[in-house]
C-alpha cells in the first residue's frame, strides 16, 4: 500500500482552486496522474512544514518546488507524461523555460507589483487568509520579493528604469500567449486528447490571469482574445475540479467583492495604525544608552570582554 501523500497549499477563490500558480501546477498534475493527494489548505507559508507553498509530505519525506514534486510523484508510478515521445518531452521542457522566462514575471508584476492591483486584491485578499500580526507583514514581504525576482532576471542592461522593465514583461508575455496559443491549436490539450505535464504548467499560470478579478487586466484582456486558451482553463477547472466556469453565482460575486472591499479597509487601518504607533514611538523622550561598567584586567593581562568570550 502506497504512502499517504498530503499536498500543503495556498487556497483559492474566484472558481480557483488555489490562486498560486505553482500550487495550482501540483494539484493540476495530481489530478492529470491520478495521484491520491489529501490537500491541505493551510493559506499560511510560514505554517508549512518546510521550504514555500506548495509542499508535499509523505512519511518523513518532506518535498517544496512543483517540478521536485512532480519529479516524486513520477517515482511513485503517478506519471501523466506515460506516453510522450522523446521529441514531446523535449517541447514539454522548452515550453516550460518559456513560460518561467516570458509569462511569470508579467504575471508577478500583475499580482504583486501593480500598485492599484496589490494593493485593491492581491494584499487584502492574503492578509484576511493569515493570522495577525503577521498579515501586516507577509504580504509586502512577498511583495519585494516578486519585485526582486522580476528585477534580478530582467532589469539589466539595456533596460535600466522600472518602467521600461514592465513594458518589456507584458511584451515577453502577449508574445508567449500568442505561441501558446498557436501550438495548442484546436486540440484539448497540447499533446492531444490527454493532458501531460506541460498542461499543469500551463493551466497554473494562465488560471490565475484569467480568473482573478483585477482592476488593471492588460494581461487578462489579452488573454481573452485568445479564446482556445480560454477554453483551455475552463475544461480543466470542469473536468477535474467539478468547478464552474464562472466561478461565482452573481449574488456570491457580490457578496465577495463586498467582503474584500471590507477587507481591505481593515488591512488599511492596521497599516496606518502600525505606523501612527512607530511615529509616537520616535517621539517619544528617549534614555540616554547605558554605559557598560569597565571590565578589570584578566589574569593574563589582557581585558576580557563578553564579546571575546562570546566570538567563535
Amino acid at each position: 500500500m502506497a504512502a499517504p501523500m498530503e499536498l500543503s497549499c495556498w487556497g483559492g477563490d474566484w472558481g480557483l482552486p488555489s490562486l498560486h500558480p505553482e500550487s495550482l501546477t501540483v494539484m493540476a498534475y495530481a489530478k492529470f496522474s491520478g495521484a491520491p493527494l489529501t490537500v491541505n489548505t493551510i493559506n499560511n507559508s510560514w505554517r508549512a512544514p518546510k521550504g514555500d507553498l506548495p509542499v508535499l509530505v509523505s512519511e518523513d519525506i518532506v518535498i517544496s518546488q512543483p517540478a521536485k514534486i512532480l519529479n516524486f510523484l513520477r517515482k511513485q508510478k503517478y506519471n501523466a507524461d506515460y506516453d510522450l515521445s522523446a521529441k514531446q518531452g523535449a517541447d514539454t521542457l522548452a515550453y516550460i523555460a518559456l513560460l518561467e522566462e516570458k509569462l511569470l514575471p508579467a504575471l508577478l508584476h500583475t499580482f504583486w507589483v501593480e500598485a492599484e492591483n496589490y494593493c485593491s486584491v492581491t494584499k487584502p485578499w492574503f492578509a484576511s487568509r493569515i493570522a495577525f500580526p503577521l498579515r501586516l507583514y507577509l504580504p509586502g514581504k512577498m511583495s519585494r520579493e516578486a519585485l526582486n525576482r522580476i528585477l534580478l532576471t530582467k532589469g539589466g542592461p539595456p533596460l535600466y528604469s522600472l518602467t521600461e522593465v514592465e513594458a518589456q514583461i507584458y511584451r515577453d508575455a502577449k508574445e508567449c500567449l500568442n505561441l501558446l496559443s498557436k501550438r495548442l491549436g484546436t486540440s484539448q490539450f497540447f499533446f492531444g486528447d490527454t493532458p501531460t505535464t506541460l498542461d499543469a504548467f500551463v493551466f497554473g499560470f494562465l488560471a490565475p490571469i484569467y480568473k482573478v478579478c483585477f482592476p488593471r487586466v492588460q494581461l487578462q484582456e489579452h488573454l481573452k482574445q485568445l479564446p482556445n486558451l480560454c477554453r483551455f482553463c475552463d475544461d480543466i477547472l470542469t473536468c477535474y475540479f467539478r468547478l464552474t466556469v464562472s466561478g461565482h453565482s452573481p449574488a456570491g460575486q457580490d457578496t465577495a467583492d463586498a467582503n474584500l472591499q471590507k477587507l481591505t479597509q481593515l488591512v488599511n487601518k492596521e497599516s496606518n495604525l502600525i505606523e501612527k504607533m512607530d511615529d509616537n514611538l520616535r517621539k517619544s523622550p528617549q534614555h540616554a544608552p547605558r554605559k557598560l561598567t569597565t571590565l578589570k584586567l584578566a589574569a593574563g593581562g589582557e581585558e576580557s570582554s563578553p564579546m571575546s568570550r562570546l566570538s567563535p
